[in-house]
C-alpha cells in the first residue's frame, strides 16, 4: 500500500542582502536554549537597528489562521483540484485492505475447512494487481500534484520574496535568516520579524487578490 503525500507546499525563503554588515561586534555566545517559535503577539512595527540582522520563520507563512492568507487560498485551491483523484486512490486502498482481510481470513481457516484454492488464488492475484495500480496511479498523481503546485505557488513565492526584500530595505535590515532552516541557539524577540512581515503583507495583499494563473 502506498502512502499519500497530499501536503501543503512549504514556503522556504532565505533572503540575504548584499549590503555589508560592517564592523558589527559579535555578541558573546549565549547558553544553549530551545529555538523559539514565532510570537503571535509581536507588534506590527519592528525596530531593528540599522545594518543589523533579523530572523523570520517562513513556515509560519502557511499557518491556516495566522499565516499569509493568499498561501492558504492556494493550498485550498490545490487540494480541491486533486480531491477527486485523492478520493479515488483512497477508495482503491480501501478495496485492497478488504481483499487482504478476506485472503488472511481464508488462509487462517481451521485445518480441514474446505477452501476453494482457485478462488483464493484469484483474490491474491487481484490484490497484487490492485497494489500495482495504486502504485502507478499514486506516482502519476504525485507528479501532477507537484507540477500544479509549482504553477500555483511560484508566482506568489516570488511576490513574497520581493515584498520581504522591500520590507527589509525600508527598515535598514541587511540580512534575514530563516530561523526554521538554520539552527540558532538564541534569538532576541526584537529581531524576529515574522509577525510584522505577515501582518504587513496581508494588509497590502488581501486574500481576494489574484495570486495564480488559471489552471
Amino acid at each position: 500500500m502506498i502512502r499519500n503525500h497530499f501536503l501543503p507546499v512549504s514556503a522556504l525563503l532565505v533572503v540575504a542582502f548584499a549590503a555589508t554588515i560592517g564592523a558589527q561586534q559579535q555578541p558573546a555566545r549565549p547558553a544553549a536554549q530551545p529555538t523559539p517559535t514565532p510570537s503571535t503577539t509581536a507588534p506590527a512595527v519592528v525596530n531593528v537597528p540599522n545594518g543589523r540582522m533579523a530572523v523570520i520563520y517562513t513556515e509560519a507563512f502557511l499557518d491556516s489562521k495566522t499565516g499569509i492568507a493568499r498561501f492558504n487560498v492556494l493550498v485550498t485551491k490545490l487540494n480541491a483540484e486533486f480531491k477527486t483523484l485523492k478520493d479515488e486512490i483512497q477508495g482503491m486502498q480501501t478495496r485492497g485492505q478488504a481483499l487482504e482481510t478476506e485472503i488472511q481470513k481464508l488462509q487462517s481457516a481451521p485445518e480441514g475447512t474446505p477452501i476453494d484454492q482457485r478462488s483464493l488464488q484469484a483474490k491474491i492475484d487481484q490484490l497484487e494487481q490492485l497494489k500495482k495500480d495504486i502504485q502507478r496511479k499514486g506516482e502519476d498523481a504525485q507528479a501532477a500534484y507537484n507540477k500544479r503546485r509549482q504553477e500555483l505557488f511560484t508566482p506568489l513565492q516570488d511576490e513574497v520574496g520581493r515584498a520581504l526584500e522591500a520590507f527589509a530595505k525600508a527598515r535598514g535590515i541587511n540580512v534575514i535568516i530563516d530561523a526554521g532552516q538554520v539552527p540558532l541557539l538564541y534569538i532576541a524577540d526584537s529581531i524576529d520579524i515574522t509577525r510584522a512581515f505577515i501582518t504587513e503583507f496581508n494588509s497590502k495583499n488581501p486574500a481576494t487578490a489574484s495570486a495564480s494563473p488559471a489552471p
